[in-house]
Formats: structure tokens, sequence, C-alpha cells
């Protein structure tokens, strides 16, 4: 038979990436209260270094075609949006929320010096960070640790996965990684998990520092309860075409129309680095990508939450302006950021398109510093000051 010590070391419980206890005996508490006017943000991560150049398509622009002979976006496949650019034909589906006005399209966003490697730029999207900086809690993170010690009832974040973004993880307090609320239930109904949140034995809670892990264990029993039963409260008709990724969004307007009282949640969907033959990968994501979000956004809309909601999409780093020889794309910087919701300043393109004649050895030049973007949702959403959360103060932005 497994041993105590055995299974506490093994569960991902243990590592407290699955639910923090700070937070647990708090959310108990929370659905119950009146939630008009509540605000969500919803961050959306496209892991890989989306190429933002066939999804917002420069098509107006005779360089793009110049310098993508074979993977540039025919102009009658072109979603046109406007007389420069136009959406991927396989964004199609987000034509309709485009046209609907909650949809904002951020050209050229990136930072100086920028870093071509996937794991820091991502740490430097994650953590907010300039590029010669090295945190170690994410802009999220530090936000929730802010709140911690200036509200009453601390908030929360969710990230719809298995394992916890460095984005989601403060100094003092965490988010909470939860794919499936009906699985988390399960797994504190097993054998083992339920034996010891009944033991009582506080001869064993000082070995191995099992008194924290198992408070963690009760907390976390008597959550997954709150989050199932609360998740259940909402029967939803929306119809959700059949990828992870859309499972990811549909759990996510779950937790929205239930009233979870949520702050944040994080998604993420990889597949984008398109080295060789992009088009057609590029293009199965990006189709996955629009299909999903064109049913979160309408399923909120339909449910009175999308003028509540914001939802912001980012990648880490853009591609290089030309093609390589293998008809695919090299790491570059500057990129678009979606934003959705029902409530945007200036829905449509926001800014000017990319610059394709004034490069930086190839690579575009950031226009807009990303922390603007994170300080617009963090003082005109979130409500807080941004010098508070980022490294100095940002002017922000219009777009909400």
């Amino acid at each position: 038979m497994m041993k105590r010590r055995d299974f506490l070391k093994s569960t991902t419980l243990a590592s407290g990436a699955f639910l923090i206890p700070s937070f647990l005996k708090p959310l108990e508490t929370l659905a119950s209260e009146q939630l008009t006017g509540y605000k969500n943000l919803v961050i959306i991560q496209l892991s890989g270094g989306n190429d933002g150049l066939n999804t917002i398509v420069p098509y107006g622009n005779d360089i793009y075609y110049q310098k993508r002979n074979t993977i540039a976006i025919k102009q009658p496949d072109i979603i046109k949006l406007n007389d420069m650019q136009g959406l991927n034909p396989n964004l199609s589906s987000l034509r309709e929320i485009y046209d609907q006005g909650w949809m904002s399209i951020i050209n050229s966003v990136g930072y100086p010096n920028p870093d071509r490697s996937h794991f820091r730029s991502m740490d430097i999207w994650q953590t907010g960070s300039a590029s010669d900086q090295f945190l170690t809690t994410g802009w999220i993170g530090r936000y929730l640790d802010a709140n911690c010690t200036i509200n009453k009832d601390p908030y929360t974040a969710v990230e719809v996965d298995d394992t916890l973004s460095l984005a989601m993880k403060g100094a003092k307090m965490k988010g909470i990684a939860v794919q499936n609320p009906a699985k988390l239930y399960q797994s504190t109904r097993e054998p083992f998990f339920k034996e010891l949140v009944n033991e009582h034995d506080a001869a064993h809670l000082s070995e191995d520092n099992l008194g924290y892990l198992y408070k963690t264990m009760i907390e976390t029993s008597s959550s997954a309860n709150y989050i199932q039963q609360t998740s259940k409260t909402y029967n939803s008709n929306a119809q959700y075409p059949q990828s992870a990724f859309a499972g990811q969004l549909k759990s996510v307007a779950k937790f929205i129309n239930s009233g979870l009282r949520t702050r944040v949640y994080y998604v993420s969907l990889s597949g984008f680095d398109t080295h060789t033959q992009q088009q057609n990968q590029q293009g199965r994501q990006l189709k996955i990508y629009g299909d999903a979000m064109a049913a979160f956004i309408k399923d909120l809309k339909q449910a009175g939450k999308l003028n509540d909601t914001l939802v912001i999409t980012f990648s880490e780093f853009g591609r290089r302006v030309e093609q390589n020889a293998s008809n695919g794309t090299d790491h570059g910087t500057a990129n678009n950021v979606m934003i959705f919701g029902g409530k945007l300043n200036k829905p449509g393109i926001y800014n000017n398109a990319p610059n394709l004649s004034a490069l930086d050895n190839g690579d575009l030049k950031y226009e807009i510093d990303f922390r603007d973007v994170y300080a617009t949702l963090l003082d005109k959403w979130l409500n807080v000051n941004n010098s508070r959360i980022l490294t100095k103060n940002f002017t922000g932005l219009n777009f909400v």
C-alpha cells in the first residue's frame, strides 16, 4: 500500500500548484455575494511566437508580399478590415465579433532590447519586466499580493490548466490551477485523500511539514466541493468547437457565468513556433483559436457578461518580416495584441499597421510597450495603480 509520506510527496497538491490555501477559505463565501458589474480579465497566451503579420495581415503594403513570396496570405483570401490590414482567413469566425465592436487590434507591441528566446521572452511578458530584469514573481501574482493587503476579501485568479504559469505567482499569494472542476472534486474523494483529511492525529502533523499539507488538503477538499457545486449552477446552450482550447474557454465561461468570483483567468494555446511550412501549421492553430474565441465571446454576450469581461491575447514575440528558406519564419520581435470586450473605447484597429520599411535588422520596431497594455488593464479594469505592480509607472492606453 502507498504510505502517507509517499502520497503527499507524489500528489500535485503537495507542490501547491493546484490550489493555494490562502485563497480557498475566502472562496467559499464569495459566490453568494452580488456580482453585478464585477469585472473579469481573461488572458490568452499563444505559445511559440505567433506570426502576427500572417494573423492581422498588412495586405495593403507591397513590402509584405516582397518579403514573403511563398507564405504571404493571398489578397482574395484575406478578410479585409480596412485598406491596409485584414484577418487571416482562418480567423473568419472573428469577423462578426469585429463588426459588432467587440474586438480591438493593437499593432507593434513589444519592448526595448527584445529577446528572441522563447523562455526568456515569455518570462519578460509574464513578469512584466524589462529585458535586463530578472523577476521571480508574475505581474498578476503581484497584483494579487497588492490586493491581499488593501482589500477586505482577497481576489483570486484561475489558470485553466494542470500547472501554474509564472504570471500567476506572487511573493505572498498565487493563483490556482484548475483544469476541470469535476476532476478536482473527484480527486479529493479518493480513499487516500479522504483518509488523510478525516484523520486528526496531531502526532503526524510536524513530520516533513505535514501540518501545512494537512491544512492544504482540508481546504482543498472544501473548495473543490465549492467550485464544483458553483460551476454546476450554470448550464449553457452555447455551442463550442471540439478542441481542447475551446473546452478551456468553455470552462472559463462557465466559471464567469455561474458567479465564481474570480478576477483573472489564464488560458494558453501552443503550436505557434512555425519555422517550417508555416501556412498549414499556423492556419490550423489560428482556426482553433478563432472558432473557440467566437463561441466564447457569444456565450458571454448571451449571458449578459460581455460588458464585464475583457480578454487579451498575446504571444511572447512575433516573427521576422522576411520568410526563411523553409517556407516558415524565424523568431522576431514586435507583435499584435488582440483585445475583446463589450465596453471597448476604441474597437477595430487601434493604431497604425506595422512599419515594414523601417526595420531593425530585419525585425519590426516596437511602437507600444507591452507594459502600457498591462498598465491599462491594471489602472482601468482591475482598479489598482500600475506603479505598484510594474517596475515603474506607465501611462497606459485608451482601449478601455
